[in-house]
C-alpha cells in the first residue's frame, strides 16, 4: 500500500509540474505564435472546454477499464502532447491541440483522484489532501523548472522534450505500482448518470471553492496594484502569499480532517477563507491585503480534496461516477469564475466583484453546514 500511495502522489506531481512548466512558458508561445492577449485566451479557452468535456464521460470509460488504465493513458497522452506545442504552425492547430490536452488533463484529474480514493479506502484514514498538496508542490516545481528554461533561453522544442522524456519515464514506473481495478461493465445501472441532489450539493461547495481560486489565480495581482495601489513589486506577493498557503494548508489537511471531521473541517475553512477575502476587501492596505489573501488560501486548501474524497467514497456510486460529477460542477467554477468577475469588474468594481466571491464562500459554508455522510447515497 505504502507503493501505491508512493504512486499516486508521483502521478498528482508529474500533472502540476508538466502543467506549470507549459503555462510558464505563454508568454514565449505567445511570441512564437503571434498571438494577442484575445487570441490566446481563446486557445486558453479550448483547453478548459476540453477539460469540462471529458470529465462527465471518464467515471464512464473508468467503469468500463478501471481507472489506473485511464491514470496511465491519459498521463502519457498529455506528456505526450506537449511537446508538439511548437510544431502546430497556425492558432487553428494550436486551438485543437490545447483542446486534446485539455482532454487529457480532465481524464487524468477524474481517474488519478479515483485511484486516490482507493488509497484511501485502504488504508481507512482521510489523506486526500496530500496528493493535492504534491499537484501544488509539482505547481511549484514546474514554475522553476520553467523560469530556468527560460533563463538559459533554450528553444520550446527542446525544453517541452527534456520535460516530457523524464515525466514518461518516471509515470513508466511508477505505472506499476497504482491500484489494480478490474473492469465493472457488468454492474447495474448505467454507467454515466446525472448527479443526484447531494452529489449537486458536494459539487456546488467545489463550484464556490474552485471559483475563489481562479479568482486569486487571475485577479489578486490586479486587486493589489490597481485597487490598493501597490507597487508593481509588492502586487505579485498577493498571489505567492495565496500559493504557499494552499500548499501549507494540503500538507497539514489530513491531520486535521482525523481530528475535526469533514464538516466542521469545511465549515471551519470556510468561514477562514471567507473572513481573509473580507479583510482584503475592507481594509485596502497592501500587508493586510495580502495576509487576507494567505488567510483565502489556508481556507480554500483542503475544500477540493474533501470534497473530491466524500464524492469518491459515496457507498452506492464507483469512486470514477461520484469524481466525474463533482469534478466537473466544481470545475466549472474555475472555468467561468473568473471571466465572470472580469465583466462585474467592469460593470461596477473589482472590489464589488469580490464581494460576490464573499457571498459564495457564504453559501459554501452553508452547504458545509448541512452536510452528513449519509446524505452522499441518498437519490
Amino acid at each position: 500500500m505504502t507503493s501505491a500511495r508512493l504512486a499516486v502522489k508521483i502521478m498528482f506531481f508529474l500533472n502540476g509540474f508538466v502543467h506549470a512548466n507549459l503555462f510558464s512558458r505563454l508568454p514565449r508561445v505567445q511570441e512564437l505564435f503571434v498571438l494577442d492577449n484575445g487570441a490566446l485566451g481563446m486557445v486558453l479557452l479550448s483547453s478548459s472546454i476540453g477539460a469540462l468535456g471529458a470529465m462527465p464521460f471518464t467515471g464512464w470509460v473508468i467503469i468500463r477499464y478501471g481507472s489506473r488504465r485511464i491514470t496511465i493513458f491519459s498521463a502519457f497522452f498529455y506528456c505526450l502532447l506537449v511537446p508538439l506545442v511548437p510544431w502546430v504552425g497556425t492558432m487553428t492547430g494550436l486551438s485543437l491541440l490545447f483542446f486534446f490536452m485539455g482532454i487529457s488533463a480532465g481524464m487524468l484529474d477524474v481517474s488519478m483522484n479515483a485511484q486516490a480514493v482507493m488509497v484511501e479506502q485502504q488504508i481507512r484514514k482521510p489523506i486526500m489532501t496530500s496528493f493535492h498538496a504534491l499537484f501544488s508542490i509539482g505547481m511549484m516545481a514546474g514554475a522553476g523548472s520553467g523560469a530556468l528554461f527560460a533563463k538559459m533561453q533554450t528553444t520550446l522544442a527542446f525544453h517541452f522534450s527534456i520535460i516530457t522524456l523524464l515525466s514518461v519515464v518516471i509515470a513508466f514506473f511508477a505505472r506499476y505500482y497504482l491500484i489494480y481495478d478490474a473492469p465493472q461493465a457488468a454492474r447495474e445501472g448505467p454507467a454515466f448518470r446525472l448527479p443526484n441532489a447531494a452529489m449537486i450539493s458536494v459539487g456546488i461547495i467545489a463550484f464556490c471553492c474552485m471559483l475563489g481560486e481562479g479568482a486569486m489565480a487571475d485577479w489578486s495581482t490586479n486587486y493589489l496594484e490597481n485597487i490598493v495601489r501597490a507597487s508593481e513589486a509588492v502586487a505579485p506577493l498577493g498571489l505567492s502569499a495565496f500559493a504557499l498557503a494552499m500548499t501549507i494548508g494540503r500538507l497539514l489537511g489530513d491531520g486535521a480532517r482525523l481530528r475535526l471531521g469533514d464538516k466542521r473541517l469545511m465549515i471551519s475553512c470556510g468561514t477562514i477563507a471567507c473572513t481573509g477575502l473580507a479583510l482584503a476587501i475592507t481594509v485596502p492596505e497592501p500587508a493586510l491585503v495580502i495576509a487576507g489573501f494567505f488567510l483565502v488560501g489556508i481556507g480554500l486548501s483542503v475544500i477540493v480534496p474533501i470534497a473530491y474524497s466524500i464524492a469518491g467514497n459515496a457507498p452506492d456510486l464507483p469512486p470514477g461516477v461520484g469524481l466525474a460529477m463533482v469534478t466537473t460542477v466544481g470545475y466549472s467554477g474555475f472555468l467561468f469564475g473568473p471571466p465572470i468577475i472580469g465583466f462585474l469588474a467592469d460593470w461596477f468594481s473589482l472590489r464589488f466583484a469580490l464581494m460576490v466571491v464573499v457571498f459564495l464562500f457564504l453559501l459554501m459554508i452553508g452547504l458545509s453546514a448541512r452536510y452528513h455522510a449519509k446524505e452522499t447515497t441518498e437519490k
